[in-house]
């Protein structure tokens, strides 16, 4: 049985960029035959023939369009700039920096929050970010994250998302695709985590660390929002959750803000002091001073497990490991953190300006 060779690239392009894109792009933009292309990438030339018209058939999806235009003229810039055209060092004008670990990055944060129930990714030309809103049972939405059109394009190429409701503001939710690729990313984000864990382990001579396995893709918030007690009564009642979400819409604030460069990463590398917020113009300032307030009131630990559950969105279990706690006792650390990050919210008087 012969066994299938790797399909070749093109070159020029982005990483993440679909074969099927790639092939479509080289027959419409720069002329390539169908039977070029396929004995290029060792295929078939049906094959190629059945991406290229699935990929024109996809130009509806506006998202999916403005990443085919741009890859496009990313590829006529590039050729315009090459020293066989101009007789200069190659220049990279690429419309769209997008590389494939941003968009893993950026991958698990969305797809994990479009995994909610009645969750969708909205967008429209008038808007500079696409916004994920997610619907509740009494009709009212909320917007859960943001994220660079040039992200929601990638995903949309990349079939992770799928427009449910065409028109001035077009509405995709997740494809099975995207949930696929989800896990994906997790698993290697965990393996890689684990890998680094088990060299320092054996470089200090101690026994290897379990390796973390992949956990549920949805926000521990979400799923212990479902969780009832023995009673009936919900483990997190609504102004529980509502308080976690309130202390992630100021993270998202406070991270996505352009210009932003603060490093989150020293909230879970050591006690939360008292130090004093990065400073800067705009809701992105009043973001990262309510968001250092609300951690130093609920101080390590608590302010640990908070902002690691509520917003990096890591699992339970993965928590618990890395904090060193037995088992099945991170969801009552969580809930005695939303219970005094409500105290906090309920004692500030002052009305901040959140995503939703």
């Amino acid at each position: 049985m012969s066994r299938k060779l790797p399909e070749a690239r093109i070159s020029g392009m982005p990483g993440w960029v679909p074969v099927g894109a790639e092939h479509y792009l080289a027959h419409t933009e720069r002329g390539a035959s169908i039977r070029e292309l396929a004995r290029r990438a060792g295929v078939h030339a049906s094959t190629v023939l059945r991406q290229v018209r699935r990929m024109e058939a996809r130009r509806d999806d506006p998202l999916v369009d403005a990443a085919l235009t741009g890859l496009a003229a990313d590829r006529r810039a590039q050729d315009l700039r090459s020293p066989r055209a101009r007789g200069t060092g190659a220049m990279n004008t690429n419309r769209m920096p997008l590389d494939a670990e941003t968009l893993a990055s950026e991958g698990r944060r969305i797809l994990r929050r479009l995994c909610e129930p009645g969750a969708v990714l909205a967008v429209s030309p008038e808007m500079e970010r696409a916004i994920v809103m997610r619907s509740d049972a009494g009709g009212s939405g909320t917007r859960t994250a943001t994220v660079d059109r040039g992200v929601a394009e990638a995903m949309a190429l990349k079939n992770w998302i799928m427009c449910d409701r065409p028109g001035r503001v077009a509405q995709y939710r997740i494809t099975p695709d995207g949930r696929g690729a989800l896990s994906r990313l997790v698993a290697q984000q965990e393996n890689r985590a684990g890998g680094m864990a088990e060299a320092a382990a054996v470089f200090e001579g101690a026994a290897a660390p379990e390796r973390a396995r992949a956990t549920r893709n949805e926000p521990p918030l979400m799923v212990l929002a479902r969780r009832r007690e023995k009673d009936g009564s919900a483990f997190l009642p609504p102004d529980l959750v509502a308080a976690g979400e309130r202390l992630r819409e100021d993270f998202e604030l406070a991270h996505l803000q352009p210009g932003t460069t603060q490093n989150w990463e020293h909230f879970l590398t050591g006690p939360i002091d008292g130090g004093k917020p990065a400073s800067g113009p705009g809701a992105g300032a009043d973001a990262r001073a309510r968001l250092a307030a609300a951690l130093r009131d609920l101080g390590p630990g608590l302010g640990d497990v908070a902002l690691r559950c509520c917003c990096y969105l890591e699992g339970l279990e993965t928590v618990e490991r890395r904090m060193g706690w037995s088992a099945r006792s991170g969801k009552i650390v969580l809930r005695i953190a939303l219970q005094r990050l409500r105290l906090h919210y309920a004692a500030r008087s002052d009305r901040h300006d959140l995503i939703g």
